[in-house]
């Protein structure tokens, strides 16, 4: 069964292959989303991008970002310099071991983190 360390929450949580990486999170307590957009977010449709996650490890345990995915990705500044890293947790199935960082910042001037 795959794995997948929360890195800013310090927990790993095994998952079914092809589990959704946005439910897996809630459903242990994981809070993907900051601020009001705890309760005004799209809820799963792919069109907020607030629950983005920095995918730190495992990147090709992920399922391939999907149309909607890559669209709203074009229409937003916060995957400047993460465009390998960044993805949408409700967008995003996991299919092996992987390490995400919840709530990454925006990267407003495209500088590469660590």
């Amino acid at each position: 069964m795959p794995t997948i360390k929360f890195v800013r929450e310090e927990r790993e949580v095994e998952v079914a292959s092809g589990a959704n990486l946005r439910k897996t999170a809630l459903s242990e307590g994981i809070q993907l989303y900051q601020g009001v957009s705890q309760q005004l977010n799209c809820h799963g449709f792919g069109q907020c991008a607030e629950c983005r996650v920095l995918v730190k490890q495992g990147m090709e345990n992920t399922s391939k970002p999907n149309m909607l995915e890559r669209m709203r990705a074009l229409m937003g500044f916060w995957r400047i310099g993460h465009e390998e890293e960044v993805r949408l947790a409700c967008q995003t199935c996991v299919e092996g071991d992987i390490e995400v960082e919840t709530q990454p910042p925006y990267n407003w001037f495209g500088k590469k983190g660590k």
